[in-house]
């Protein structure tokens, strides 16, 4: 079917459409996606790019158009960048050239519309820097005498109403006087005061008009001024932006991939390969991606298994019991499920359900320029710098921890599974799964205060009940530290999570991968995940490794994609599994592998042949109008629920996170302060105490040993770590409501 014709230009439209591109000598022409707009032509690989990735951008208004021949033509600014394409015929040819020199002339026109306010300057060349000046002097000039008018109405107003005053009096006395002879003198008088108002109020009026004569003639002037600024910025972010992909793509060149493959050194190439062929330095095209290194190629692919395994294809889905936690800021987390006992008294009666709330307000549209605080953050630790709670979310990071639970159900199927390997599977997906509340979140949760708790007791609804104190049971010993690197922020999780089935006796545990929060000096925050988790059953050896692939401008791939191969402790692959981190994960099992071909950097990928995948897991859709509530997830909507009954240090409770969620922000950032100070004064109370303890070795004199209410020390046999479990007493307290040992941190 043939394309539909493009309309013909007019001055000011948007034209869009396909030509070719000329890349190298290698590939020749490939076919680009090109958008002219406000002077600006730019290009895509296809339509579905222009809403993340631009490959180049042209500035018209500086740049010359030639034609070529029938079909090609060359649009170059003088060196820097130089487009060589050809159009499919040439009337399409011709539509493109008139498109072209029209958004010319009218940025060239712009251009010039823009430089009028400095007509006033003097003729001759101004030398570096001199064009401001001469702007500024201008500008300094027109408000001194706009100021010398409003001096002049100021008097003007004041002797209007002295002589207003005296002719008043006059008039008065007129009244007063009886027919005499004064009666001349006083008419005399009072004609002189009122001929004196009268040019008065003309110097006023004549005052007035000179002023609003000057403000109507600079107010246009002043106008273009203010829009070619406007341009003019516009212009400028979206360079920075650009040089921040090209400086990216640089960085990844120059780790990556420094040598070519051998079939790009041929020196029957030499000639066509230099800088003096068509194509463009700065392209980003297909050749130039032999160079990303983010892109790596895959260890493995998969292909469909022989028909003869199908007939033996079955999974053992069973089980409804789970027992994890978490710790510390290190954050302590403890879940309970009761469900697996048959006569447990809570399966016997049917209470209804608490109906949990689907909306908070929303959020109010504050203005804050980040990149005036973060530009005096860079390589610092974030945590430890006070920041406005524009840049936060209403919810506690102990709250954030225990969104992890929104995919329970995982582990309860992983409960129920025979097989041990099967089991893994579902624990990876879990893992995966605490991921995807992310993607849309560039808010940071409140920093927990010490001894702030959280509890999330979802025992009737879910089967459930989880226990955090600045420390957790899935058992999740966090930490958390974070860098500013100038274009982005890096937030590394430390510190691992652990996952037990009482059933079966399998220990997992696992770690988070980094967190990285992109265009923090310009553009749509975005964030992405990135690195290698290995989930490990140390009863059985059993091990999973997720790979979560970093975005990359260049990448064919899918974005925020997922794999992982589950192996048993010989090392033999078993499961595949595949998806993203922001919407589903499937798993297919293994029935055969072997060794394939090399890859493009001269590794041996592995051939898995699996059965048909199965999906494990499904991301769940963000409620209704979730973009003006940061985002939130169903369950995140109800974590900051006030609960009658829930303990004093509980994170529900804490003011300037209650007073944000409000839409009070100038009040939650004082209360924030106010209560980071307590904090800090705390903690050198307790310096002072660990100095004076100092001569006595004994455990708890040192300032950050903070001794965890709830929970305890633990050193694990399997995993060799020391971890914090649950010691018991929460929810008898709560259900006796005696909380006199909490301490009062609010």
């Amino acid at each position: 079917m043939s394309e539909p014709k493009p309309p013909t230009p007019t001055p000011g439209d948007t034209y869009k459409g396909w030509l070719f591109k000329w890349t190298n000598y290698i590939k020749g022409y490939q076919r680009r996606w090109f958008v002219l707009s406000n002077g600006l032509l730019s290009y895509y690989r296809s339509q579905a790019e222009m809403g993340h990735t631009c490959r180049g951008t042209i500035n018209l208004a500086t740049a010359n158009i030639a034609v070529e021949d029938s079909c090609n033509f060359v649009i170059s600014n003088g060196g820097a960048q130089t487009y060589h394409l050809k159009a499919s015929s040439e009337v399409e040819r011709q539509r493109w050239i008139t498109a072209l020199e029209l958004a010319k002339a009218k940025a060239v026109h712009m251009q010039a519309e823009s430089d009028d306010s400095g007509d006033e300057c003097p003729a001759a060349p101004p030398s570096s820097g001199q064009g401001g000046g001469c702007r500024n002097l201008e500008i300094q000039s027109t408000l001194r005498t706009l100021g010398s008018k409003v001096e002049d109405l100021n008097t003007c107003n004041d002797l209007i109403v002295k002589h207003g005053s005296a002719l008043q009096r006059s008039l008065s006395e007129l009244e007063a006087l009886r027919v005499s002879g004064d009666v001349g003198d006083k008419m005399k008088q009072v004609t002189e005061r009122a001929t004196l108002f009268r040019i008065t109020s003309n110097a006023m009026i004549n005052a007035c008009r000179d002023f609003l004569s000057l403000a109507q003639s600079h107010s246009k002037r002043w106008q273009k001024a203010l829009h070619s600024e406007r341009d003019q910025r516009i212009r400028l972010e979206e360079t920075l932006e650009q040089l921040a992909k090209q400086h990216n793509h640089l960085e990844r060149a120059f780790r990556g991939a420094t040598v070519l493959p051998s079939s790009f050194s041929n020196p029957a190439l030499g000639n066509k390969g230099g800088v003096s062929g068509k194509g463009d330095a700065s392209d980003e095209d297909d050749d130039n991606e032999f160079f990303d290194a983010m892109e790596d190629p895959a260890e493995f692919i998969t292909v469909p298994a022989d028909p003869k395994y199908h007939r033996r294809s079955g999974s053992n889905v069973s089980g409804f019991s789970c027992e994890t936690g978490m710790d510390d800021q290190s954050v302590n987390f403890d879940e309970l499920s009761l469900a697996s006992n048959p006569e447990s008294p809570q399966t016997l009666e049917l209470e209804p359900v608490r109906q949990r709330r689907t909306r908070i307000p929303d959020k109010p549209n504050y203005y804050l320029n980040l990149w005036s605080i973060m530009k005096n953050c860079i390589g610092k630790e974030l945590s430890k710098i006070p920041m406005p709670v524009n840049f936060n979310e209403p919810l506690s990071m102990l709250q954030r921890l225990s969104e992890d639970l929104e995919y329970y159900e995982l582990l309860d199927k992983a409960a129920k599974c025979q097989s041990s390997l099967e089991q893994m599977c579902y624990v990876a997906a879990f893992t995966v799964s605490s991921y995807s509340t992310t993607v849309h979140r560039t808010g940071k949760p409140f920093n927990p205060l010490l001894g702030e708790t959280f509890e999330l007791d979802r025992l009737k609804d879910c089967g459930y009940r989880s226990l955090c104190e600045q420390g957790w049971t899935l058992r999740q010993e966090i930490t958390l530290a974070s860098k500013f690197r100038g274009k982005y922020l890096s937030i590394m999780p430390l510190g691992s999570i652990q996952c037990l089935f009482d059933k079966s006796e399998n220990h997992y545990s696992w770690k988070k991968v980094t967190t990285t929060v992109h265009n923090i000096i310009v553009g749509k925050l975005w964030i992405d995940q990135s690195g290698e988790i290995d989930v490990v059953n140390h009863k059985t050896g059993d091990r999973c490794h997720l790979k979560f692939a970093p975005y990359s401008y260049f990448s064919r791939d899918v974005p925020r994609k997922v794999t992982g191969v589950v192996t048993d402790k010989d090392g033999k692959a078993h499961y595949v599994l595949s998806g993203t981190w922001d919407e589903k994960m499937e798993f297919s099992r293994i029935m055969q592998s072997s060794k394939g071909e090399n890859g493009t950097e001269g590794k041996q990928r592995t051939v898995y042949q699996t059965l048909k995948a199965k999906e494990i897991w499904k991301k769940n859709p963000l409620p209704e109008g979730a973009e003006n509530m940061y985002f939130f997830s169903s369950l995140a909507l109800t974590l900051n629920e006030s609960e009658e009954g829930v303990a004093p240090t509980d994170s529900r409770r804490r003011p300037d996170q209650r007073m944000m969620e409000d839409g009070r922000w100038d009040e939650a950032n004082a209360e924030k302060q106010k209560l980071e100070e307590k904090q800090r004064i705390v903690r050198r109370e307790r310096e002072r105490e660990a100095v004076k303890a100092a001569s006595t070795p004994e455990e708890g004199a040192h300032p950050d040993n903070y001794q965890a209410m709830w929970f305890d020390k633990f050193d694990d046999p399997a995993s060799g770590e020391t971890l914090h479990v649950y010691k018991g007493g929460y929810w008898e307290a709560k259900e006796q409501g005696s909380w006199d040992m909490c301490p009062e941190i609010f």
